[in-house]
């Protein structure tokens, strides 16, 4: 009895990890064992355990572990457009005040985003990374871009926007988006501007034209929590 007690959270505990690695396409034994409440060690056991059960676990000596590409792959999958949306929907439970809603989606979109094909789950990180909700979403904004913005952040994809200011000057910009960010339900898309040759605030909803090029940009070298310390300050819209 007492063996199947001890037993019955490691059993739990591999699956989830077999469903954390499909989900990420890289994932740390410090990230597991933060995540699980156990130590490095026992990740270790858990990972060579995984192994020997047949589950294709790719080490990547330094960096972390990954599922071998193509393995269990569901014959159902999400497009691009698809996964992004669930990747907003998932930062913006995250920002609500309820607890238990919020970790429950989080589980569940970790459980969607393991069927991701292999190309999409580095751009799933990549987006959740790029996304910041605060203040209170309550107010309604019109805009049928935020796809496609999200598609050309994952992609590197310079975006040439036709913007009306709030001060009614239509511009055009060429701008390289970097991410998205919400207060109060005002999306705003923060991009390196070219004609400005800086980095501003553009306000989705403002965007009358979006057209995605075909030319592609160098990623910006930070976080959106590095761009907030250095920039947020000196915020600027066009």
């Amino acid at each position: 009895m007492k063996m199947e007690e001890k037993e019955k959270p490691r059993l739990s505990r591999l699956t989830a990890i077999i469903t954390q690695l499909q989900s990420k396409r890289l994932i740390t034994a410090k990230y597991l064992a933060e995540k699980h409440n156990v130590s490095i060690r026992t990740i270790y056991r858990d990972i060579r355990t995984l192994e020997k059960s047949g589950i294709p676990i790719v080490t990547e000596e330094g960096k972390g572990y990954s599922i071998m590409e193509g393995y269990h792959l569901p014959p159902v999958l999400f497009t691009e457009d698809e996964a992004n949306a669930l990747i907003t929907v998932e930062q913006l439970a995250i920002h609500n005040k309820d607890r238990s809603l919020s970790e429950n989606v989080s589980s569940a979109i970790e459980k969607i985003k393991a069927i991701l094909r292999y190309s999409q789950k580095g751009n799933a990180d990549l987006l959740a990374g790029r996304i910041y909700f605060g203040g209170h979403q309550r107010v309604k904004k019109s805009s049928s871009n935020l796809m496609q913005i999200q598609s050309a952040i994952t992609q590197y994809k310079v975006l040439t926007i036709d913007y009306l200011s709030l001060q009614d000057k239509r511009t055009t910009r060429h701008i390289e988006p970097f991410a998205i960010y919400s207060i109060n339900g005002d999306f705003l898309l923060i991009a390196f501007c070219r004609l400005r040759n800086d980095f501003r605030h553009f306000r989705i909803d403002f965007i009358k034209k979006l057209v995605v090029e075909n030319e592609t940009f160098s990623p910006h070298n930070m976080t959106i929590q590095e761009y907030f310390e250095k920039y947020i300050k000196n915020q600027q819209y066009p």
